[in-house]
């Protein structure tokens, strides 16, 4: 997805443990151990004390291609990518899919910060397996593994976006059939990456469900509900976008280039979600890339914070008239 980067308000002016008992352990150990357990309950803290703000911004990254000599703004490479999930890691972000970010299913701990991560255009960067279907090294799938083995409440997903003949050099079916066993969102970029503005409805509604149909032959049983618009270019109408015959997409995803509002405001607008591309502090226009962006989030203290409770919207109650009246009964103002 490629286009010039402008800020989506500038646009407008002008997202069982398993049970690992050791076999070695004595019943008597055990039951001390459960024992100890039960009398030490994990207390959960109170939403001001973590500073709760479930009406806070959330960034929703946009990456194409991981290469060790970028030649686009849309390249990153592998070590790039690496220190930016680092610093997310390090920031307390937690990532989510755009399915469960566009749909209010934010479950992540209290005092944490969502973050989506989306990948365009099924580059053979993003998702490459070796003969034996692991990653292959400097992948985003085997690096995204790496953080979160270095950082557990890192979790290693992230949203797909796919064209046809997604991850060529792995295959459709192995590439996508991975993704999904490993909890991995693939949502649908179309077939061939038109530009929808250009075409007439029934051919953009046509590039949206080829692309649908396309993922669910690689991968039969995907539920396909997140859609990224080429170039982040509009259909006409927008509501094509949204839904067709074929397809149904609860959330569509722009190229720039801000933090989206909560999905608990009234100001969301899920047929049309901003993105951050990920860009360094010196890239070109690096003052609306990830790099800045995510300094800005953590100056302003703007950001969505967790209350830890994915059945409470948590927020200071001076933005009480914030919130859409959808979620209203799981408002907790404090």
């Amino acid at each position: 997805m490629r286009h010039p980067l402008v800020p989506l308000c500038a646009l407008a002016g002008a997202a069982l443990l398993a049970s690992g008992c050791s076999p070695g352990s004595s019943s008597a150990g055990g039951q001390s151990a459960a024992s100890a357990a039960m009398a030490s309950p994990v207390v959960a803290k109170a939403p001001a004390e973590v500073g709760a703000d479930e009406l806070g911004q959330v960034p929703v990254l946009m990456y194409h291609q991981l290469t060790a000599k970028p030649t686009s703004v849309y390249d990153r490479t592998p070590a790039d990518f690496r220190a930016e999930l680092e610093r997310l890691a390090r920031e307390k972000y937690v990532p989510v899919t755009a399915r469960d970010f566009q749909t209010g299913h934010i479950d992540i701990p209290a005092g944490t910060h969502p973050v989506v991560l989306t990948f365009d255009d099924s580059t053979n960067s993003q998702v490459s397996l070796d003969a034996s279907g692991n990653p292959t090294r400097d992948s985003a799938i085997a690096i995204l593994a790496e953080t979160a083995k270095k950082h557990p409440e890192f979790k290693p997903v992230a949203t797909f976006f796919v064209n046809a003949d997604a991850f060529s050099a792995t295959g459709p079916a192995k590439a996508l059939a991975w993704l999904k066993a490993h909890g991995y969102e693939i949502g649908n970029h179309t077939d061939r990456h038109p530009n929808l503005g250009s075409l007439d409805q029934a051919g953009a509604a046509r590039a949206i469900a080829g692309g649908q149909q396309a993922i669910v032959k690689a991968a039969p049983g995907t539920k396909v509900t997140s859609l990224a618009l080429p170039f982040g270019a509009m259909p006409k109408p927008p509501e094509v976008a949204a839904k067709g015959t074929g397809y149904r997409n609860d959330g569509v995803y722009l190229v720039g280039a801000n933090p989206s509002v909560s999905p608990f405001t009234k100001d969301f607008k899920p047929g049309a979600i901003p993105r951050i591309r990920s860009a360094g502090p010196k890239d070109p226009d690096a003052e609306f890339g990830s790099s800045r962006w995510l300094d800005k989030l953590a100056e302003g203290k703007n950001w969505y914070v967790s209350d830890g409770d994915p059945n409470t919207i948590s927020f200071p109650s001076a933005s009480q008239d914030k919130v859409a009246p959808a979620f209203a009964k799981k408002a907790r103002p404090y």
